[in-house]
């Protein structure tokens, strides 16, 4: 029997942008694993595992108690965004260490977060929640033009739509609740304000409720209507870190949230933050492995600690730049070719690619998704911005990606 805490990981996602999430973890911790499917390459980090529906909470907590009888669990924690509330609940059975119910709640349901910001004085959006089309052109007009219309409770940009005109309302509100419905959190559609400014993300590590502001992220975003996100950059000394950490700080306060990695979205407006949405989990997009490749920080195990009641090791370890951009047809159509040609430089940290030849990719101005469209992703380091935002470009230019238009 091993020595070390055992955690329990609750959905392990895909490899592709979660996997070293799971490897990370398994460096401090035996780990214990619910998942929806029979583990495959997740076998190499596990040390056992139950199979069960994860969005049925009866079956996911009898799960756990299983589980909990045959090992001494020192935590529980999920990096998956639909899981967070039912995580919560399942620690709170299991007398484990987590965040209130309330604030994973509060994570989960835009409209709570935007009135819980406004409580508490933290630079937000104007934003209304609406359940009709006549509420949504009412709450538009009052706002004013252009507004993003978004569902409450649902996460990666999906059914977010910029709208700059009356006429443009109708469908947007029809995306935003047809992406909706299907959530347990919240149904409704929110109204917002359109925050004109860069988008930036500030990873938090909270314990105890004090948080500590690790990294800024970068973004870089496709052009309206739509909210893709294409790159991202981490700079282990980026100025922003100390003028946007006392948002930050705010915005997790008046959530409620405690102890936990925190994924801070905003938008910097007449360079002031403004909150988008906090998400209490590790980042999506492979943000956490560039900030430990950026500071040397790790994230996914400062989450393990946390969720076991421990303190993590925030000490930077390095300081350089790194960032990620990801792969997306010029246009939709059925994937010909898609190949990289250049040498493997050193500084090219990963290459993935996530779609064969026949495929078929769909941007979201053709009714598809980031998930439906994206090819792939790479990886690069540097000492400085100037070298790494070369380095994408080469990175780039040595990729083919061609697609057949559908006939």
């Amino acid at each position: 029997m091993s020595a070390r805490p055992r955690v329990l990981v609750v959905s392990p996602g895909d490899e592709t942008y979660r996997g070293y999430c799971l490897e990370r973890v398994a460096t401090a911790y035996d780990i214990v694993l619910l998942t929806g499917t029979e583990p495959s390459w997740e076998k190499a980090h596990i040390v056992d595992h139950a199979v069960v529906d994860l969005h049925n909470t009866d079956a996911l907590l009898a799960a756990s108690q299983v589980l909990a009888n045959r090992h001494d669990l020192a935590g529980v924690l999920t990096w998956d965004e639909w899981l967070l509330l039912p995580t919560a609940r399942l620690a709170r059975s299991l007398d484990l260490p987590t965040n209130s119910v309330k604030a994973a709640r509060a994570c989960r349901d835009k409209a709570t977060a935007r009135t819980l910001f406004a409580r508490y004085q933290v630079p937000s959006a104007a934003s209304t929640s609406v359940s009709t089309l006549e509420e949504a052109q009412a709450a538009a007009s009052w706002i004013g033009y252009p507004v993003v219309l978004k569902p409450a409770a649902h996460a990666g940009a999906v059914g977010v739509l910029r709208v700059d005109t009356p006429t443009q309302l109708a469908a947007a509100y029809r995306a935003a609740h047809q992406t909706a419905r299907p959530t347990a959190e919240n149904n409704a559609v929110l109204v917002e304000e359109f925050l004109d400014g860069p988008e930036i993300s500030v990873e938090c590590v909270t314990y105890r409720s004090v948080t500590t502001v690790v990294a800024v992220n970068r973004k870089t975003i496709s052009e309206p209507p739509h909210f893709e996100q294409l790159a991202h950059c981490v700079d282990a000394t980026d100025p922003l870190l100390h003028s946007v950490a006392p948002t930050a700080r705010a915005a997790i306060e008046a959530l409620g949230i405690t102890d936990g990695v925190s994924h801070v979205e905003m938008r910097l407006v007449d360079d002031q933050p403004r909150l988008v949405e906090v998400n209490g989990r590790l980042a999506g997009d492979m943000i956490g492995h560039l900030v430990r490749l950026a500071t040397g920080i790790d994230l996914p195990r400062a989450a393990a600690d946390l969720a076991c009641g421990r303190a993590p090791d925030l000490t930077p370890t390095r300081s350089q730049v790194a960032a990620i951009r990801l792969i997306y047809p010029s246009a939709s159509g059925t994937l010909i070719r898609l190949q990289h040609t250049g040498p493997r430089q050193p500084w090219l940290n990963r290459l993935h690619f996530q779609r064969r030849p026949g495929d078929r990719l769909l941007l979201p101005r053709d009714g598809g998704t980031l998930f439906t469209a994206r090819a792939g992703f790479f990886i690069v380091t540097g000492p400085g911005t100037a070298e790494v935002t070369a380095r994408l470009k080469k990175v780039a230019e040595e990729i083919t990606l061609i697609t057949q238009a559908d006939r």
